[in-house]
Protein backbone atom coordinates (compact mmCIF):
# COMPACT_ATOMS: atom_id res chain seq x y z
CA UNK A 1 0.00 0.00 0.00
CA UNK A 2 1.63 3.22 -0.98
CA UNK A 3 0.57 6.27 1.04
CA UNK A 4 0.17 9.23 -1.39
CA UNK A 5 -0.03 11.94 1.44
CA UNK A 6 -2.89 14.43 1.91
CA UNK A 7 -5.43 14.89 5.31
CA UNK A 8 -9.20 14.07 5.50
CA UNK A 9 -11.10 11.16 4.80
CA UNK A 10 -9.57 7.77 3.35
CA UNK A 11 -9.59 7.69 -0.05
CA UNK A 12 -8.07 4.20 -1.36
CA UNK A 13 -7.06 4.39 -5.25
CA UNK A 14 -7.02 1.06 -7.38
CA UNK A 15 -4.71 0.40 -10.45
CA UNK A 16 -5.78 -1.14 -14.02
CA UNK A 17 -3.90 -4.43 -15.25
CA UNK A 18 -0.11 -3.62 -16.12
CA UNK A 19 0.15 -0.51 -14.44
CA UNK A 20 1.61 0.97 -11.01
CA UNK A 21 -0.71 2.79 -9.07
CA UNK A 22 1.53 5.47 -8.34
CA UNK A 23 2.27 6.29 -12.22
CA UNK A 24 -1.34 5.71 -13.46
CA UNK A 25 -2.70 7.61 -10.06
CA UNK A 26 0.23 10.46 -9.63
CA UNK A 27 -1.14 13.11 -11.23
CA UNK A 28 -4.96 12.45 -10.39
CA UNK A 29 -3.91 12.08 -6.68
CA UNK A 30 -2.11 15.50 -6.59
CA UNK A 31 -5.19 17.28 -7.52
CA UNK A 32 -6.91 15.41 -4.12
CA UNK A 33 -4.53 15.30 -1.27
CA UNK A 34 -6.36 18.77 -0.19
CA UNK A 35 -9.16 16.87 0.47
CA UNK A 36 -8.18 13.07 1.78
CA UNK A 37 -5.30 10.66 2.64
CA UNK A 38 -4.35 8.91 -0.23
CA UNK A 39 -3.25 5.85 -0.50
CA UNK A 40 -3.07 3.29 -3.37
CA UNK A 41 -1.97 -0.63 -3.96
CA UNK A 42 -0.71 -2.28 -6.74
CA UNK A 43 -1.52 -5.69 -7.95
CA UNK A 44 0.90 -8.81 -7.45
CA UNK A 45 4.09 -8.86 -9.35
CA UNK A 46 2.85 -5.00 -10.41
CA UNK A 47 4.85 -1.88 -8.86
CA UNK A 48 6.11 -2.96 -6.07
CA UNK A 49 4.00 -5.73 -5.19
CA UNK A 50 5.05 -9.15 -4.85
CA UNK A 51 3.92 -11.87 -7.20
CA UNK A 52 1.37 -14.03 -6.17
CA UNK A 53 -0.78 -16.90 -7.84
CA UNK A 54 -3.96 -18.55 -7.58
CA UNK A 55 -6.18 -15.66 -6.35
CA UNK A 56 -9.49 -14.44 -7.36
CA UNK A 57 -11.33 -10.60 -7.37
CA UNK A 58 -12.92 -11.33 -3.72
CA UNK A 59 -8.93 -12.40 -2.85
CA UNK A 60 -7.69 -8.81 -3.99
CA UNK A 61 -10.70 -7.08 -2.54
CA UNK A 62 -9.54 -8.92 0.92
CA UNK A 63 -5.86 -8.18 0.26
CA UNK A 64 -6.99 -4.66 0.07
CA UNK A 65 -8.53 -4.73 3.55
CA UNK A 66 -6.02 -6.64 5.50
CA UNK A 67 -3.07 -3.90 4.26
CA UNK A 68 -5.28 -1.07 5.18
CA UNK A 69 -5.99 -2.82 8.53
CA UNK A 70 -8.33 -1.39 11.17
CA UNK A 71 -11.61 -0.63 10.30
CA UNK A 72 -11.81 2.92 8.98
CA UNK A 73 -14.65 3.59 6.74
CA UNK A 74 -12.97 5.22 3.42
CA UNK A 75 -13.74 6.27 -0.67
CA UNK A 76 -12.72 3.84 -2.65
CA UNK A 77 -12.09 4.48 -6.49
CA UNK A 78 -10.20 2.87 -9.21
CA UNK A 79 -9.83 1.85 -12.86
CA UNK A 80 -10.28 -1.41 -14.72
CA UNK A 81 -9.62 -4.54 -12.62
CA UNK A 82 -8.92 -1.85 -9.85
CA UNK A 83 -12.70 -1.03 -10.61
CA UNK A 84 -13.87 -4.25 -10.07
CA UNK A 85 -11.79 -5.08 -7.17
CA UNK A 86 -13.93 -1.92 -5.72
CA UNK A 87 -17.65 -3.48 -6.56
CA UNK A 88 -15.64 -6.47 -5.21
CA UNK A 89 -15.50 -4.12 -1.82
CA UNK A 90 -18.85 -2.72 -2.01
CA UNK A 91 -20.46 -6.00 -2.11
CA UNK A 92 -17.92 -8.33 0.57
CA UNK A 93 -17.50 -5.39 2.75
CA UNK A 94 -20.47 -2.80 2.59
CA UNK A 95 -19.77 -1.29 6.18
CA UNK A 96 -16.28 0.14 4.86
CA UNK A 97 -16.93 1.56 1.82
CA UNK A 98 -19.15 5.32 2.04
CA UNK A 99 -18.67 5.84 -1.67
CA UNK A 100 -17.40 4.33 -4.83
CA UNK A 101 -16.02 5.31 -8.47
CA UNK A 102 -15.46 3.36 -10.54
CA UNK A 103 -13.44 4.23 -13.82
CA UNK A 104 -13.15 2.47 -17.22
CA UNK A 105 -14.11 -1.46 -15.59
CA UNK A 106 -17.58 -3.65 -15.68
CA UNK A 107 -19.63 -5.73 -13.77
CA UNK A 108 -17.70 -8.30 -15.92
CA UNK A 109 -14.37 -7.57 -18.35
CA UNK A 110 -13.86 -9.31 -21.69
CA UNK A 111 -14.71 -13.17 -21.99
CA UNK A 112 -13.32 -15.92 -19.93
CA UNK A 113 -11.54 -17.36 -23.09
CA UNK A 114 -9.74 -14.21 -24.23
CA UNK A 115 -8.36 -13.94 -20.50
CA UNK A 116 -6.93 -17.17 -20.63
CA UNK A 117 -5.62 -16.97 -24.20
CA UNK A 118 -3.60 -13.48 -22.89
CA UNK A 119 -2.26 -15.68 -19.72
CA UNK A 120 -0.80 -18.59 -21.86
CA UNK A 121 0.61 -15.43 -24.20
CA UNK A 122 2.05 -13.84 -21.16
CA UNK A 123 3.75 -16.86 -19.31
CA UNK A 124 5.52 -17.91 -22.89
CA UNK A 125 6.58 -14.49 -23.83
CA UNK A 126 6.42 -12.12 -21.36
CA UNK A 127 4.26 -8.85 -21.40
CA UNK A 128 6.71 -7.42 -24.02
CA UNK A 129 4.47 -9.41 -26.22
CA UNK A 130 1.53 -6.72 -25.31
CA UNK A 131 3.75 -3.60 -26.22
CA UNK A 132 2.66 -2.92 -29.65
CA UNK A 133 -1.37 -3.39 -29.58
CA UNK A 134 -1.52 -1.37 -25.86
CA UNK A 135 -1.49 1.83 -26.56
CA UNK A 136 -4.41 1.55 -28.94
CA UNK A 137 -6.28 -0.13 -26.42
CA UNK A 138 -4.84 2.41 -23.62
CA UNK A 139 -4.76 5.88 -24.63
CA UNK A 140 -7.57 8.11 -26.10
CA UNK A 141 -6.70 10.18 -29.29
CA UNK A 142 -3.62 12.22 -29.19
CA UNK A 143 -2.69 11.28 -25.23
CA UNK A 144 0.73 10.08 -26.04
CA UNK A 145 1.73 13.38 -27.87
CA UNK A 146 0.46 15.82 -25.42
CA UNK A 147 1.71 13.64 -22.50
CA UNK A 148 4.85 11.80 -23.95
CA UNK A 149 6.41 11.12 -20.48
CA UNK A 150 3.44 9.84 -18.86
CA UNK A 151 2.83 7.77 -22.04
CA UNK A 152 6.42 6.53 -21.77
CA UNK A 153 6.11 5.38 -18.27
CA UNK A 154 3.10 3.89 -17.86
CA UNK A 155 4.22 1.60 -20.81
CA UNK A 156 7.60 0.86 -19.12
CA UNK A 157 5.36 -0.19 -16.20
CA UNK A 158 4.13 -2.68 -18.04
CA UNK A 159 7.21 -4.08 -19.40
CA UNK A 160 8.45 -3.95 -16.27
CA UNK A 161 5.44 -6.68 -14.77
CA UNK A 162 6.22 -10.14 -13.73
CA UNK A 163 4.67 -12.41 -16.51
CA UNK A 164 3.45 -15.00 -13.82
CA UNK A 165 1.87 -11.72 -11.90
CA UNK A 166 0.48 -10.99 -15.05
CA UNK A 167 -1.03 -14.06 -15.87
CA UNK A 168 -2.49 -14.82 -12.46
CA UNK A 169 -4.88 -11.18 -12.77
CA UNK A 170 -6.17 -11.96 -16.29
CA UNK A 171 -7.14 -16.06 -14.74
CA UNK A 172 -8.79 -13.73 -11.99
CA UNK A 173 -10.76 -11.67 -14.29
CA UNK A 174 -11.79 -14.79 -16.26
CA UNK A 175 -13.54 -16.07 -13.21
CA UNK A 176 -15.04 -12.50 -12.51
CA UNK A 177 -18.71 -12.18 -13.03
CA UNK A 178 -20.59 -9.72 -10.10
CA UNK A 179 -23.54 -8.78 -12.64
CA UNK A 180 -26.39 -10.75 -10.78
CA UNK A 181 -25.34 -9.08 -7.43
CA UNK A 182 -25.51 -5.20 -8.42
CA UNK A 183 -28.28 -4.72 -6.58
CA UNK A 184 -27.10 -5.50 -3.51
CA UNK A 185 -24.63 -2.28 -3.56
CA UNK A 186 -25.60 0.02 -0.63
CA UNK A 187 -23.13 2.56 -1.18
CA UNK A 188 -23.27 5.33 -3.51
CA UNK A 189 -21.39 4.64 -6.63
CA UNK A 190 -20.17 6.63 -9.48
CA UNK A 191 -19.43 5.16 -12.96
CA UNK A 192 -16.76 6.49 -15.29
CA UNK A 193 -16.70 5.69 -18.82
CA UNK A 194 -14.01 6.97 -21.44
CA UNK A 195 -15.93 7.57 -24.95
CA UNK A 196 -12.27 6.16 -26.61
CA UNK A 197 -12.30 3.03 -24.42
CA UNK A 198 -12.67 -0.22 -26.71
CA UNK A 199 -11.77 -2.67 -23.74
CA UNK A 200 -14.72 -1.20 -21.25
CA UNK A 201 -16.67 0.65 -23.29
CA UNK A 202 -19.42 3.19 -22.02
CA UNK A 203 -21.87 0.38 -22.00
CA UNK A 204 -20.28 -1.23 -19.04
CA UNK A 205 -20.00 1.42 -16.89
CA UNK A 206 -24.07 1.90 -17.94
CA UNK A 207 -24.75 -1.36 -16.99
CA UNK A 208 -23.52 -0.68 -13.72
CA UNK A 209 -24.98 2.83 -12.89
CA UNK A 210 -28.22 1.09 -13.70
CA UNK A 211 -27.78 -2.02 -11.80
CA UNK A 212 -26.57 -0.56 -8.24
CA UNK A 213 -29.50 1.23 -5.99
CA UNK A 214 -27.63 4.19 -6.21
CA UNK A 215 -25.24 5.23 -9.34
CA UNK A 216 -25.00 7.01 -11.87
CA UNK A 217 -22.42 7.80 -14.75
CA UNK A 218 -20.33 10.38 -16.38
CA UNK A 219 -18.49 9.65 -19.75
CA UNK A 220 -15.40 11.43 -20.54
CA UNK A 221 -14.54 12.92 -23.80
CA UNK A 222 -11.33 11.76 -25.95
CA UNK A 223 -10.46 9.10 -23.16
CA UNK A 224 -9.71 5.75 -23.36
CA UNK A 225 -9.09 3.28 -20.48
CA UNK A 226 -6.47 4.72 -18.48
CA UNK A 227 -9.05 7.73 -16.68
CA UNK A 228 -6.84 9.01 -13.96
CA UNK A 229 -3.49 9.24 -15.92
CA UNK A 230 -5.72 10.55 -19.07
CA UNK A 231 -7.64 13.08 -17.62
CA UNK A 232 -6.78 13.81 -13.61
CA UNK A 233 -8.30 17.12 -13.76
CA UNK A 234 -11.57 15.54 -14.28
CA UNK A 235 -11.32 12.51 -12.61
CA UNK A 236 -9.94 14.19 -9.27
CA UNK A 237 -12.91 16.27 -9.74
CA UNK A 238 -15.48 13.26 -10.21
CA UNK A 239 -13.97 11.67 -7.35
CA UNK A 240 -13.56 14.70 -5.06
CA UNK A 241 -17.71 15.51 -6.13
CA UNK A 242 -18.73 12.21 -5.53
CA UNK A 243 -17.45 11.49 -1.92
CA UNK A 244 -18.45 14.99 -0.80
CA UNK A 245 -22.51 14.11 -1.95
CA UNK A 246 -24.22 13.60 1.35
CA UNK A 247 -26.54 10.55 1.74
CA UNK A 248 -30.01 10.85 0.41
CA UNK A 249 -31.16 9.89 3.67
CA UNK A 250 -29.43 12.49 5.79
CA UNK A 251 -30.08 15.68 3.73
CA UNK A 252 -31.02 19.05 4.83
CA UNK A 253 -33.01 21.69 2.68
CA UNK A 254 -29.44 23.25 2.47
CA UNK A 255 -27.56 19.88 1.56
CA UNK A 256 -30.24 19.23 -1.28
CA UNK A 257 -29.36 23.00 -2.75
CA UNK A 258 -25.93 22.44 -2.66
CA UNK A 259 -26.07 19.14 -4.35
CA UNK A 260 -28.48 20.59 -7.05
CA UNK A 261 -26.22 23.83 -7.74
CA UNK A 262 -22.77 20.98 -7.94
CA UNK A 263 -24.70 19.38 -10.72
CA UNK A 264 -26.18 22.23 -12.61
CA UNK A 265 -22.32 23.28 -12.74
CA UNK A 266 -21.53 20.10 -13.81
CA UNK A 267 -24.08 19.77 -16.57
CA UNK A 268 -24.47 23.25 -17.97
CA UNK A 269 -20.89 24.69 -17.03
CA UNK A 270 -19.88 27.28 -14.66
CA UNK A 271 -19.90 29.91 -17.33
CA UNK A 272 -23.63 29.69 -17.78
CA UNK A 273 -24.67 29.18 -14.15
CA UNK A 274 -22.74 31.84 -13.20
CA UNK A 275 -24.41 34.54 -15.57
CA UNK A 276 -28.02 33.46 -14.58
CA UNK A 277 -27.22 34.09 -10.99
CA UNK A 278 -25.84 37.16 -12.02
CA UNK A 279 -28.65 38.47 -14.11
CA UNK A 280 -31.02 37.73 -11.14
CA UNK A 281 -33.19 40.07 -9.76
CA UNK A 282 -35.07 40.29 -6.74
CA UNK A 283 -38.42 39.10 -8.78
CA UNK A 284 -36.42 35.99 -9.98
CA UNK A 285 -33.81 34.74 -7.08
CA UNK A 286 -36.31 32.86 -5.14
CA UNK A 287 -37.00 31.26 -9.51
CA UNK A 288 -33.62 30.23 -9.34
CA UNK A 289 -33.50 28.84 -6.01
CA UNK A 290 -36.09 26.60 -6.42
CA UNK A 291 -34.56 25.91 -9.98
CA UNK A 292 -31.40 24.44 -7.98
CA UNK A 293 -33.23 22.69 -5.02
CA UNK A 294 -35.97 20.60 -6.62
CA UNK A 295 -35.09 20.40 -10.18
CA UNK A 296 -31.07 19.92 -10.07
CA UNK A 297 -31.02 18.94 -6.38
CA UNK A 298 -33.65 16.38 -6.05
CA UNK A 299 -34.48 15.23 -9.86
CA UNK A 300 -31.40 15.14 -11.80
CA UNK A 301 -29.44 13.85 -8.88
CA UNK A 302 -31.97 10.68 -7.98
CA UNK A 303 -30.51 7.15 -8.83
CA UNK A 304 -33.25 5.88 -11.17
CA UNK A 305 -32.31 7.51 -14.87
CA UNK A 306 -28.28 8.57 -15.69
CA UNK A 307 -28.00 12.20 -16.57
CA UNK A 308 -27.69 11.01 -20.50
CA UNK A 309 -31.44 9.20 -20.25
CA UNK A 310 -32.72 12.41 -17.67
CA UNK A 311 -31.19 14.85 -20.92
CA UNK A 312 -33.07 12.65 -23.63
CA UNK A 313 -36.37 12.94 -21.44
CA UNK A 314 -35.81 16.92 -21.16
CA UNK A 315 -34.76 17.52 -24.56
CA UNK A 316 -38.18 15.34 -26.08
CA UNK A 317 -40.20 17.33 -23.09
CA UNK A 318 -38.87 21.09 -24.58
CA UNK A 319 -39.58 20.11 -28.13
CA UNK A 320 -42.85 19.18 -27.45
CA UNK A 321 -43.91 22.13 -25.22
CA UNK A 322 -42.24 24.71 -27.56
CA UNK A 323 -39.76 26.01 -25.57
CA UNK A 324 -37.39 26.77 -27.81
CA UNK A 325 -35.57 29.43 -25.25
CA UNK A 326 -34.83 26.66 -22.70
CA UNK A 327 -33.77 23.62 -26.18
CA UNK A 328 -30.13 25.26 -26.74
CA UNK A 329 -29.31 25.07 -23.01
CA UNK A 330 -30.07 21.26 -22.64
CA UNK A 331 -28.98 20.65 -26.38
CA UNK A 332 -24.84 21.37 -25.20
CA UNK A 333 -25.78 19.99 -21.62
CA UNK A 334 -26.56 16.48 -23.55
CA UNK A 335 -23.73 16.65 -25.40
CA UNK A 336 -22.15 17.14 -21.70
CA UNK A 337 -23.84 14.16 -20.23
CA UNK A 338 -22.67 11.50 -22.92
CA UNK A 339 -25.07 12.05 -26.17
CA UNK A 340 -23.45 12.11 -29.30
CA UNK A 341 -24.15 14.42 -32.04
CA UNK A 342 -26.12 12.02 -34.13
CA UNK A 343 -28.11 10.74 -30.70
CA UNK A 344 -29.37 13.86 -30.35
CA UNK A 345 -30.10 13.70 -34.50
CA UNK A 346 -31.84 11.03 -33.75
CA UNK A 347 -33.87 11.93 -31.23
CA UNK A 348 -34.68 15.12 -33.20
CA UNK A 349 -35.84 12.74 -35.89
CA UNK A 350 -38.21 10.86 -33.60
CA UNK A 351 -39.83 14.12 -32.45
CA UNK A 352 -41.19 15.18 -36.12
CA UNK A 353 -43.18 11.84 -35.96
CA UNK A 354 -44.41 12.18 -31.89
CA UNK A 355 -44.42 15.96 -31.56
CA UNK A 356 -44.86 17.67 -34.82
CA UNK A 357 -42.57 18.62 -37.93
CA UNK A 358 -42.59 22.17 -37.41
CA UNK A 359 -41.80 21.90 -33.66
CA UNK A 360 -39.19 19.36 -35.14
CA UNK A 361 -37.87 22.13 -37.79
CA UNK A 362 -37.47 24.37 -35.42
CA UNK A 363 -35.76 21.99 -32.92
CA UNK A 364 -32.85 20.87 -35.36
CA UNK A 365 -32.38 25.35 -36.27
CA UNK A 366 -31.35 25.66 -32.84
CA UNK A 367 -29.51 22.35 -32.39
CA UNK A 368 -27.89 23.21 -35.45
CA UNK A 369 -26.49 26.72 -34.14
CA UNK A 370 -26.12 25.39 -30.50
CA UNK A 371 -23.70 22.28 -31.58
CA UNK A 372 -21.76 24.92 -33.89
CA UNK A 373 -20.85 26.96 -30.94
CA UNK A 374 -17.12 26.99 -30.23
CA UNK A 375 -16.04 26.18 -26.61
CA UNK A 376 -20.11 24.68 -25.76
CA UNK A 377 -20.79 28.50 -24.62
CA UNK A 378 -24.05 29.70 -25.11
CA UNK A 379 -24.96 32.68 -27.53
CA UNK A 380 -27.69 34.85 -25.90
CA UNK A 381 -30.76 33.88 -28.62
CA UNK A 382 -33.66 35.29 -26.85
CA UNK A 383 -35.13 38.15 -24.33
CA UNK A 384 -35.77 35.32 -21.87
CA UNK A 385 -32.52 33.40 -21.18
CA UNK A 386 -31.23 36.12 -18.86
CA UNK A 387 -33.79 34.86 -16.10
CA UNK A 388 -35.58 31.79 -16.91
CA UNK A 389 -32.26 29.78 -18.26
CA UNK A 390 -32.22 26.83 -15.68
Amino acid sequence: MHDLGGTGPLLVLGPSLGTSARTLWGACAERLTDRFHVVAWDLPGHGDSPTATGFDVADLARGVLAALGGDERFHYAGDSVGGAVGLQLLLDAPERVASAVLLCTGPRIGDPAGWHDRAAAVRSGGTAVLLDATPGRWFGPGFAERDEALAKSLLEDLAATDAEGYAAVCEALASYDVRPHLPRVAAPVLAVAGDHDVVTPTGALRHIADGVPHGRLAVLAGVAHLAPAEAPDDVAALIAGHASSPPRDTTTTAAVRAEGMRVRREVLGDAHVDRASASASELTADFQELITQYAWGSIWTRPGLDRRSRSIIALTALVARGHHEELAMHVRAARTNGLTDDEIKELLLQTAIYCGVPDANTAFRIAARALAEPGGEPTPTTAHEPTSEN
